[in-house]
């Protein structure tokens, strides 16, 4: 039997906090490990309990949501976290994940789709709710370069690998799906985000669908 994720949960408003910990609370695969009000006091949190996931709002005193994933993505990037607002600007969307954000959720998503973006999120994949992850589709269409970069090459492994990230598949389920090893789609996704000029998963998936490699 798997051990539960360990999940801190920040936000400035009270009784949001407590309606999230209480839905999360009666998830036996979940455990609470911490709850911050604060950008800082989250940051301590981490420190603290070290978690496997954070769930942060945007807007938040002192350090808001996007500084506060700069920082623990530079300390600890195997942390996985969530953004979940209530805001859905496109640019702090883009700010948030060019942070190295694992997923974008508004308040308003289901309780399956924070579950399934918790889980995501732990096994280093990424995550977006229905609604970001239509907005994305359409602030990349209308930016779109729509020419495909012939000078960059990628092997079969690597165009799967890609088509994979993009339909927002953790590791492990695309090792299991290819039949490679955790280790080697590892290896893969890093050189993935190289070729493409990325600096996380956001880009790479920008990038495919900009020239071409993925369609939504």
């Amino acid at each position: 039997m798997s051990e539960p994720i360990k999940i801190v949960l920040a936000d400035d408003h009270s009784l949001f906090r407590e309606g999230i910990l209480l839905v999360l609370k009666k998830e036996k695969s979940i455990v609470i490990a911490g709850e911050a009000a604060d950008g800082d006091a989250l940051l301590q949190l981490i420190d603290e309990v070290e978690p496997d996931v954070v769930i942060t709002d945007i807007a938040m005193p002192l350090k808001n949501g996007i500084a506060v994933t700069k920082i623990v993505k530079q300390q600890r990037p195997k942390v996985g976290i969530l953004a979940l607002t209530m805001f859905d600007e496109e640019h702090l969307l883009v700010d948030m994940m060019d942070a190295g954000a694992n997923g974008y959720l508004l308040k308003s998503s289901k309780k399956e789709e924070l579950l399934t973006a918790i889980q995501s999120a732990k096994d280093g994949g990424t995550y977006f709710c229905e609604q970001t992850s239509t907005q994305l589709s359409k602030m990349i269409a209308a930016t779109k370069a729509g020419q495909r970069k012939e000078a960059i090459e990628f092997s079969e492994t690597e165009l799967t690998v890609m088509k994979l990230l993009c339909e927002q598949y953790a590791t492990k389920e695309i090792a299991d799906r290819t039949k490679l090893t955790i280790s080697t789609v590892e290896k893969t996704r890093t050189r993935i985000i190289e070729k493409t000029g990325s600096v996380n998963i956001i880009g790479v998936v920008i990038f495919a669908i900009r020239h071409g490699y993925f369609k939504p």
